[in-house]
């Protein structure tokens, strides 16, 4: 179904999107003096999803997002919410690998029956189904009869065989009930391996039982958390937030505009018509540092962060070092309502050091943006259970940022 092409209701000027985009990912407040456990949920519930990934050269990103937001903050307490014994927290492929609210499952059981039936982006995982029967039937038994596996605690099959990033059969298998449903991830280990269980026992009852909504209401339901998460958002920005297809989106969201749970309005500077949630906060000013995650919620769209901030940010950890422009693992400096400077950090655990292998200024870098980039990544070593912070000569900010972590 074509997106009906609404008239704009309103029009705001690029800060005003801006600020309501920052408030709507929890920027711009005060951070708690001691964040917990209950101050994570918040987090959660406002972001909708926190995306996962292995890359630990400073911590894997899905901790990040956390911190940025409220600081210091416990990193067991996220571990606990995640994988504990009484977790608030369930794993599905979302936005990518992701960390979701458990009341968030039954929205994405459409997304299970489409890797059930090889629907789009899923043709591999049915087709492995298919051609494997009896491979799903002993995984599935296997964790049954001896409770939650690792794929290398599995055994199944050929190990490593090729195909699918190297993995073994057990672990292809494995991923496909996990994909498909019919496994959920009941922990991980230290070393971030998966651990698989069945849905029935890892999920809470009322979570397991609730109904499933049809397609058309589940992606309605994500689209108002995608909508509540960026505050204004275009068509492209709303269906990335959950990887949704074009045609899907467009549809939902005509009948989401349609019911007046989004408002189009125009963005100055922005090509596309964008989409304000009603109850989106609209602040004067925000204000507060953070370091971003490259996977971080409010830059994860590259496009939109170019729209937003003005700033170009670009993955690099596939790029060869030698064709790098800021660095392998790279966090942009969120400052107040501005992205002022980035820094190429990797945490030195046996040194006990926070280093900042490069460090870059942005145009909209100020006069104090070092002595606060300083306070930020000293407060992220701290929280990482690094003595100090060391700034390599890299980078044209690297002098600055030097300068300031001496004082």
């Amino acid at each position: 179904m074509p997106l009906k092409r609404s008239a704009p209701a309103g029009a705001l000027s690029a800060a005003q999107a801006r600020r309501i985009a920052l408030a709507a990912q929890g920027f711009g407040r005060p951070r708690p003096a001691s964040p917990g456990r209950r101050h994570l949920v918040q987090i959660m519930d406002r972001l909708g999803v926190v995306q996962i990934d292995s890359v630990n050269v400073v911590s894997r990103t899905h901790y990040l997002p956390f911190f940025s937001r409220l600081g210091a903050y416990p990193r067991d307490a996220l571990e606990g919410l995640a994988w504990g014994k009484r977790p608030a927290f369930f794993e599905y492929w979302a936005h990518e690998a992701s960390l979701l609210p458990l009341s968030t499952q039954p929205l994405l059981r459409w997304r299970m029956e489409d890797a059930r039936e090889g629907v789009g982006v899923w043709k591999g995982v049915a087709r492995f189904l298919r051609d494997h029967p009896a491979l799903m039937e002993r995984a599935l038994g296997a964790v049954a009869e001896r409770g939650p596996l690792s794929a290398s605690e599995l055994e199944l099959g050929a190990r490593g065989a090729g195909g699918w990033w190297g993995w073994s059969e057990a672990k292809r298998a494995a991923e496909c009930l996990f994909w498909t449903g019919r496994l959920t991830t009941a922990t991980r280990r230290a070393t971030f391996e998966r651990v698989y269980g069945l849905p029935h026992k890892v999920l809470p009852a009322e979570v397991h039982d609730a109904p499933t909504p049809s397609r058309a209401d589940a992606q309605r339901a994500l689209l108002r958390i995608a909508a509540k998460a960026q505050g204004v958002a275009t068509e492209r920005d709303l269906r990335d937030y959950f990887r949704m297809t074009p045609a899907d989106a467009r549809a939902r969201i005509a009948e989401l505009v349609e019911a007046g749970e989004l408002v189009p309005v125009a963005v100055r500077g922005w090509d596309q018509t964008a989409y304000l949630d009603p109850a989106a906060r609209r602040q004067r000013r925000i204000a507060g540092t953070a370091l971003l995650s490259p996977f971080d919620n409010l830059i994860w769209f590259r496009e939109r962060t170019e729209r937003l901030f003005g700033v170009r940010v670009r993955l690099e950890i596939y790029t060869p070092a030698e064709k790098r422009t800021h660095g392998y693992y790279v966090l942009p400096f969120l400052e107040d309502e501005a992205i002022t400077a980035r820094v190429d950090l990797k945490a030195d655990r046996k040194a006990g050091v926070l280093r900042v292998m490069a460090a870059h200024a942005e145009p909209d870098a100020t006069p104090d943006t070092a002595e606060r980039l300083a306070v930020e990544l000293r407060l992220m070593a701290g929280w990482l259970g690094l003595a100090e912070v060391a700034a390599e000569p890299r980078g044209d900010f690297a002098p600055a940022l030097e300068a300031a972590l001496r004082r």
